[in-house]
């Protein structure tokens, strides 16, 4: 089903350790707002940290073990409760 989407575009910085704390801080922000709480008709929120020359859509916020980054997004899932 398609459907319309929430994009948010925030430039967080040049070096990828600036832009990774400055992306984790305001995830984290936005998580301690909507806490375990939930928003009505969304049952997850996926984000990635990306970079304006990486076409591939890499999220800098997941690396493997080698330190190469992911595509795999991060996500906050929500639950609703009556």
């Amino acid at each position: 089903m398609s459907q319309f989407r929430l994009h948010i575009d925030i430039p967080v910085g040049a070096t990828e350790d600036e832009a990774i704390e400055i992306a984790e801080y305001i995830m984290e922000r936005i998580k301690g707002e909507i806490g375990v709480t939930t928003i009505e008709g969304v049952d997850q929120i996926n984000y990635r940290l990306g970079h304006d020359e990486d076409r591939q859509k890499s999220n800098y916020l997941m690396k493997t073990e080698e330190g190469h980054v992911t595509k795999k997004k991060c996500r906050i899932n929500l639950t609703f409760h009556d």
